[in-house]
């Protein structure tokens, strides 16, 4: 659905009932809209001279208090229209239109749009619904990798210039990033694929991942380029392949095999992310290995940065910080070992406070439309996220529409339910129609088949029973109750439905419960154990790697390590700071592997040097 909301003093002034009228009728020439629900498309059934009338909720636009009045009390009798089309205390209504499938976000929320500015009027007027929510997502990772990408080459610009002080060591590694991003991102266009939340961390997980593998050949680079050396700009580019080919080579593939283990996530979007950041990752590696040390064989000698140890020299504060901490890590092994699992084990405890929520409208500011739009549906107008409970059978036989009704009623009382609809709901206002207050068959479903299919017949006479489409198919053999959620929290759409399933229990005329909500939280349960899966097939199969190609059964295990205190450290920290378990913050634990993993092995190599040495 996609609402058009209309917010004033009283929605049943002339005039903004006249622009409500306008509105949704030439909302019904629009292409892809299927079907239009206002005051003035829903029905009120009522009764006249005896006999059952089918007229839309508003007939005619009220002239005088007197008539304006009547309508309310109408309205407030009408379950069709009261708290889902019109709030209950009359100052929001909505045209909701019904979409067809397969139209597009952008062109059918761009037509709607169009078609508010050519009926302008004094009410404040917002659109909402889950294809304007979509579009704006769309619209703001467009917007976001505009400004975030920028802004993550920035510190990388002014971390790297911090780090080597020369611009030509700066620019090297910065092209190799560039360059990756470019590749990556390249291809989602030419393997048809989408720009999506998920791969909107692709370039800064570059710019974290891509930029180690060139930092180490700069840095090794400076560290021999000092006052005095003898050798020359070739030597000096063979000495940087010689001594940091193999660690980078193996950095580079165990990332690689880290980030592939996300193929095994039952999210599209992140078996893409595998795909795109392994491609950036191999081309980052090949480029730090071959394109800067042949840039660096071309290029005269750069001045040495780097000063030789001597009197009067003062060291970095870089340098004194980290040999500050190197004199700790060497006298007290034992205390820091023991200081990092203490600490793990405290932050740890924050694993078990997180929440799994996939409610999109959190990635909005609280003064975005979405936000502003999302919050009017769900506190007047019965919210935007629904789902519905499908019952089969004969629709039209009293036991099938009494378990309707009975469910509906359940249903009702659930405090996140804002809005129900259903047949059955339908049929007992037609029997108010047809009853007299106080008669035996008042508010209620008839006792037989016959009666029931007598109602419909009823209603065909003075209505059009396509007014039931979306509640039951024509030949009454399936019927939906529709439910609105006043929220898009997905534990709480969690309890609703497990609310629902229990209500059900193991009825054979209850097919199945689905919709929208139930894809969000289907969303949030796969994004947790598909994460935890390839996270824990990536430090396996990184571990495994890493004792085969550099035979070391305990460097394998050693390389574990750092990355499963960093991944306990991480979701730790979200549990105690109140960060949700998102589609975007559970797939930033792979930079984690990403990243974690080259470090532990440039450790591991220097370590297994030293030993042959």
């Amino acid at each position: 659905m996609l609402m058009v909301l209309i917010k004033t003093d009283d929605v049943l002034n002339a005039e903004t009932l006249s622009r409500v009228k306008k509105i949704s009728k030439q909302m019904k020439k629009v292409e892809g809209v299927d079907k239009v629900y206002s005051l003035f498309e829903l029905k009120h059934i009522k009764s006249q001279d005896g006999t059952m009338i089918v007229d839309p909720a508003v007939k005619r636009i009220p002239k005088t208090e007197e008539q304006k009045e009547i309508l309310r009390k109408e309205i407030m009798d009408n379950d069709m229209v009261y708290g889902s089309v019109v709030s209950k205390d009359f100052t929001i209504t909505s045209v909701i239109a019904v979409l067809e499938a397969d139209i597009f976000d952008e062109f059918i929320v761009g037509q709607i749009e169009k078609l508010i500015e050519e009926n302008p009027g004094k009410e404040e007027t917002v659109i909402g619904g889950v294809p304007f929510n979509r579009l704006n997502v769309s619209r703001n990772i467009q917007s976001d990798l505009r400004r975030l990408l920028p802004i993550g080459i920035v510190i990388m610009l002014i971390f790297l210039y911090f780090c080597f002080k020369q611009l030509r060591d700066v620019l090297l590694p910065f092209f190799v990033v560039i360059m990756a991003i470019l590749l990556s991102m390249g291809l989602i266009p030419i393997l048809g694929w989408k720009i999506s939340v998920i791969s909107l961390i692709l370039p800064i997980f570059l710019i974290a991942v891509a930029n180690d593998y060139g930092i180490h050949m700069i840095a090794k680079y400076q560290e021999d380029n000092v006052l005095g050396n003898i050798y020359s700009k070739e030597e000096l580019a063979k000495r940087m392949f010689r001594s940091l080919g193999k660690p980078i080579l193996l950095t580079g593939i165990t990332t690689m095999i880290g980030m592939l283990c996300l193929n095994g996530h039952i999210m599209i979007g992140a078996k893409q992310l595998s795909v795109l950041a392994s491609i950036g990752i191999v081309f980052a590696l090949a480029a730090s290995l071959f394109f800067i040390p042949a840039v660096v064989s071309l290029l005269p000698k750069s001045k040495p940065v780097i000063l030789p140890e001597g009197e009067g020299r003062k060291k970095p504060i870089l340098e004194r910080t980290l040999a500050f901490f190197s004199g700790i890590v060497s006298r007290k092994p034992k205390a820091v070992i023991a200081g990092s699992l203490i600490f793990s084990a405290i932050v740890s405890i924050g694993i078990f406070f997180i929440t799994v929520d996939a409610d999109p409208i959190k990635y909005f500011a609280k003064d975005h439309p979405v936000t502003k739009a999302t919050n009017l549906i769900d506190e007047n107008l019965g919210g935007t996220f629904n789902f519905s409970v499908a019952v089969g059978g004969d629709i039209k036989e009293p036991r099938i529409m009494e378990k309707i009704d009975r469910l509906e009623a359940e249903i009702e009382k659930i405090p996140e339910v804002g809005n129900t609809s259903s047949i059955a709901r339908v049929v007992r206002q037609m029997s108010r129609a047809l009853n007299d207050q106080g008669e035996e068959w008042y508010d209620r479903i008839p006792d037989t088949r016959n009666a029931v299919a007598q109602y419909f017949d009823l209603y065909s006479m003075s209505g059009n029973p396509e007014d039931f489409e979306k509640m039951i198919d024509f030949p009454y053999e399936h019927a939906l109750i529709s439910v609105r959620l006043n929220t898009a929290n997905t534990p709480k759409i969690n309890r609703v439905i497990k609310q629902v399933n229990d209500m059900a229990g193991n009825d054979s005329d209850i097919k199945y419960v689905g919709g929208i909500a139930l894809i969000f939280t289907e969303l949030a349960r796969q994004v947790v154990n598909g994460q935890f899966l390839s996270l824990g097939m990536a430090v396996i199969a990184v571990a495994v790697l890493l004792m085969i190609l550099l035979r070391s059964v305990a460097a394998g295990l050693i390389s574990a390590i750092p990355m499963v205190l960093s991944l306990v450290i991480l979701f730790g920290l979200m549990g105690l700071l109140g960060i949700d378990l998102s589609v975007v913050t559970a797939l930033l634990s792979s930079i984690i592997i990403g990243v974690g993993i080259d470090y532990t092995i440039h450790f591991l190599v220097s370590d297994l040097r030293l030993r042959i040495t």
